[in-house]
Formats: structure tokens, sequence, C-alpha cells
């Protein structure tokens, strides 16, 4: 079995609605993203093409990768709260 595909099998990959989060440490975004600011002060990241990719490190040691359509949003807020939209997918690595 190559690497590759042992690597898919032992992921595990939900499609989520719209979920928020305060366990974030580390979130890295591909190519495909633009960031705006509200006027509020929320950092909002958008995506721009389908399967736009953030990959976050949360607190407890769990990493994942997120996967959004075009127009996908991921609202980070104080207190490191982030906001992301539905659907999404999640794969954990």
């Amino acid at each position: 079995m190559s690497k590759s595909k042992a690597l898919r099998t032992s992921r595990s990959s939900d499609v989520v609605n719209q979920v928020y989060s305060n366990r974030v440490l580390r979130s890295e975004f591909d190519r495909n993203w633009r960031t705006e600011i509200s006027r509020s002060g929320y950092v909002i990241y958008v995506a721009t093409a389908n399967r736009a990719k953030v990959e976050v490190i949360l607190s407890g040691g769990v990493n994942k990768r997120l996967v959004f359509p075009r127009g996908g949003r991921v609202i980070v807020g104080g207190g490191g709260t982030s906001h992301y939209s539905k659907p999404h997918r999640t794969i954990t690595i």
C-alpha cells in the first residue's frame, strides 16, 4: 500500500455546518483567501476558490484541515474565537 493511500484511509472527514471554536492555537491559510477587516474589528477571511484550505492546530494537540467552497468565510474575533461558515469539510490530520 502506498504511503498516500495509507494516509487517506487514516484520516476522518466530516461535512459540518456553521461552527465556532475558541480552541484554535494557530491557523495557516492557503493562497485561496482574501482578508478583510470589519468595522467592529473582526478579521474576515473569504475563500476565493473552491477547495480553499485552512490547517488549524487546536488546543489538545488535534490538527484539522478545513476545506471551503468559494465564498466560504472564517471570521476571527476577540479572544481568538473563530467562526466557520457552512458548509465546509473537516479532515482530522
